[in-house]
């Protein structure tokens, strides 16, 4: 059973190393740490309100935080069907010293879940990292700044240095960095979205399933707790798949709500294909893919486009 734990800071201090004091004294368990970084990467935390989930963000003195823990999954994890992956070249989109952009596939975690057993993105990194440089002691250096759901695919940066890491969480703190995905909807000619071409989703956005259940998202009023939630969306063009006719969709997100792209099609009668959890059709994945990601280089400025492609198109 999920509770909520309200902690306030009584010094300038990192979210982290907060939770890393308080959460033993609170539960009467030891956690480790890094259990505590996925519970902050996971989004179970709030700061003054807001979701947060940099590990190393800065709280000032008097702020409020608040832990929703639920300790029976902190401490159990099912394991999924997830598939092995190694980093190579071929899957790194762009790097130098600073940072490393990779093509994300599906059915693989960024993170490792609560229990950390779990192979997932971030170790990939680290292995490929180290692999170029077997002569170091210890594992290289490589920083979650976002994330990508585990069935989702595409373009996902992490930095090589600690130096880069505040500059990074503010390109997606400020939307200086821009997304922009790709997702196959169910839908026939008549809708009127497929029609207009080009159309903006707005709402207010919270979880609207019961903590016992899986979690989903959806329309929830500002009074209630909902968050605003923005996305731009362009049909590109009619797809056929499985012998099965469908679009392909552009999204450019304007904020990062959890689920955000998929409430927001499904929200219009556009689930996305593989998509059950919001309607949409059975299939072999939820297709959903970062085809690109538009952001300042964090040391020089330089504005790149890092982009792949949506290899699951060619599936018929």
């Amino acid at each position: 059973m999920e509770k909520i734990i309200s902690i306030t800071a009584q010094n300038v201090c990192r979210l982290d190393e907060l939770l890393r004091k308080k959460i033993p004294e609170l539960i009467k368990k030891e956690i480790s740490n890094s259990k505590i970084r996925r519970l902050i990467v996971a989004g179970a935390v709030e700061v003054n309100k807001k979701q947060c989930r940099i590990p190393e963000y800065e709280l000032q003195e008097g702020a409020a935080v608040k832990l929703h823990l639920d300790e029976d999954k902190l401490f159990f994890e099912k394991t999924p069907d997830d598939i092995a992956f190694e980093v190579t070249e071929k899957s790194v989109l762009f790097e130098d010293e600073n940072i490393i952009v990779v093509n994300k596939p599906s059915f693989f975690p960024t993170e490792a879940g609560m229990v950390g057993s779990r192979d997932n993105l971030h170790a990939a990194v680290i292995r490929y990292l180290h692999s170029k440089n077997p002569a170091l002691r210890n594992p290289p250096y490589a920083g979650v700044m976002h994330r990508l759901d585990r069935e989702t695919s595409g373009v996902i940066l992490f930095t090589k240095s600690r130096s880069v890491n505040a500059p990074c969480h503010d390109m997606f703190e400020k939307h200086t960095a821009r997304k922009v995905y790709q997702a196959v909807v169910c839908a026939d000619r008549m809708n009127k979205k497929i029609s207009e071409k080009n159309f903006t989703v707005r709402m207010f956005m919270g979880r609207i399933s019961a903590k016992s259940q899986a979690a989903k998202w959806g329309s929830v009023s500002e009074s209630k707790g909902g968050v605003d939630s923005v996305t731009e969306f362009s049909v590109l063009k009619q797809i056929e798949l499985s012998g099965k006719k469908y679009f392909l969709v552009e999204a450019r997100p304007l904020t990062g709500r959890t689920h955000q792209i998929r409430v927001h099609l499904a929200s219009v009668g556009l689930p996305i294909l593989g998509d059950e959890l919001y309607g949409g059709k059975p299939y072999r994945r939820i297709m959903l893919h970062a085809c690109r990601l538009s952001f300042p280089h964090p040391v020089t400025g330089e504005n790149m486009t890092v982009s792949c492609e949506f290899s699951d198109l060619a599936v018929k």
